[in-house]
């Protein structure tokens, strides 16, 4: 008895929770947890007033409906309407055609299978075009009525024609017309209706210049899709083109204005605790170095970032320029490099993107003068021309072959600078030793 008691009390157990107090785990999928689509997802009770599986599947798609969007429906409500617009006017355009055959059930079978196969004409459009032009055939052979019947061929060969599928389309406006010339002027003799005479020519000529205006009409709508297509393909690569260059843009921005403030801190953080005991004062000047530069750098991070707040703000400050030069040389200064300027030519005002590429390229070549440098000096050499600014940092050496942090990018950012300029970056030893940075920029009107 005891062990009949354990055994339905571990069922209990084991069955209570989501499944319910009477509910075993290897009934149906519902109550398995396995939900109406299987795949593990537990089943959810539909809300109050609601009966059946969820009227949406995972993505938001609806059940039954293929991705993609319109081109998976059927076109429904057109074809429909173009059925009744044959009936319609067809049996008007009868009752002006007294000797042609009476409207009767396989006229209207005719008639009607024409729209019915366009409801496939975005999926197979060769099939309609030619089961299309079969079920036109069938209904001149038989000596109805002529209306709207041709308008279902207009549009299956259109539909082809638009699709790229030409040739099918040609074809088969091409043996339709062959086929009614062979009915109308040989074997109207053995058709119906009984009595009738061969048609006039004009009336084919009229028939003839219909085809040809709808086939140039496709080519037209075909030709224009396609432009339309390429023209949407290369916007899209421009806009791709330039939200790389934009990233790369920001990269560079982000990587001269880190790599700098962080190898000033770099130094005088190294400085500080060097002197920590021993001069308590030059301590202090060095941490409030890093403060200022940290403060600094803070600030032109804020402004490269404030650029992606939204889609067309102009920034909040000005872009840093050669303006700015007293500045950085301070702040090398603080870094133990000793920084001059040699100005050749009249200074000029630069355009914006030549300001800041040139404050850009002197501070990166500062900075690699700091990090991989034995020299304590610098110099920078602007030479103004009418139309070429060049720059020139030298340094004494030699190469330390340490490094205070960064990717090595320094360089190559200086090259993606100058090159988006027109300009050139030349870097590399000098000939008595040191190091030299030599970048020429064009100074082209609208940059």
């Amino acid at each position: 008895m005891e062990e009949q008691h354990s055994r339905r009390d571990r069922w209990r157990e084991g069955s209570r929770g989501a499944y319910g107090p009477h509910c075993r785990r290897g009934g149906p999928p519902w109550v398995r947890g396995l939900g109406p689509y299987g795949g593990g997802r537990p089943y959810v009770r539909p809300a109050r007033g609601q009966d059946g599986p969820p009227s949406r599947l995972p993505g938001g798609r609806r059940p039954g409906r293929r991705p993609g969007g319109r081109r998976g429906r059927l076109p429904w409500p057109s074809t429909l309407f173009l059925a009744v617009f044959v009936l319609v006017g067809t049996a008007f355009a009868a009752a002006d055609q007294p000797d042609r055959q009476p409207l009767d059930g396989y006229a209207r079978l005719l008639l009607l299978a024409g729209p019915a196969l366009l409801l496939f004409r975005r999926k197979h459009p060769v099939v309609v075009v030619f089961g299309v032009w079969a079920t036109a055939l069938a209904y001149f052979a038989a000596g109805y009525p002529y209306g709207p019947v041709l308008v279902t061929v207009a549009l299956a060969c259109f539909a082809a024609i638009v699709m790229g599928h030409r040739q099918a389309a040609w074809w088969a406006v091409g043996t339709l017309w062959a086929g009614h010339l062979l009915i109308v002027h040989w074997l109207y003799r053995w058709l119906p209706p009984a009595h009738d005479r061969p048609a006039p020519w004009g009336e084919q000529l009229v028939i003839a210049a219909f085809v040809l205006a709808l086939c140039a009409a496709s080519e037209l709508v075909r030709v224009r899709r396609e432009q339309w297509a390429r023209e949407g393909a290369e916007r899209a690569v421009a806009k791709k083109r330039r939200e790389n260059e934009e990233r790369l843009r920001i990269a560079r921005e982000l990587h001269d204005v880190l790599a700098h403030s962080i190898s000033v801190i770099n130094v005088q953080a190294g400085v500080g605790l060097a002197l920590l005991d021993s001069d308590p004062e030059q301590a202090r000047t060095a941490l409030t170095t890093i403060k200022a530069a940290s403060k600094e750098a803070l600030g032109e991070v804020r402004q490269v970032l404030d650029t992606l707040r939204t889609p067309g703000d102009a920034p909040r400050a000005p872009a840093p320029g050669l303006d700015r030069l007293p500045e950085l040389v301070e702040q090398a200064a603080s870094a133990g490099l000793a920084v001059g300027i040699r100005r050749d030519g009249e200074r000029a005002a630069l355009p914006p993107g030549i300001d800041l590429a040139a404050f850009r390229i002197i501070q990166e070549a500062l900075t690699n003068v700091v990090r991989h440098s034995g020299s304590r000096t610098a110099e920078i050499g602007l030479g103004y021309a009418p139309e070429l600014l060049e720059l020139r940092i030298d340094d004494a050496g030699p190469a330390t072959g340490g490094d205070t942090g960064g990717g090595g990018n320094g360089l190559v950012g200086m090259r993606e600078r100058a090159a988006a300029l027109g300009g050139t970056i030349e870097a590399g030893p000098r000939p008595d030793g040191g190091f030299r940075v030599r970048a020429t920029l064009p100074l082209r009107p609208g940059d």
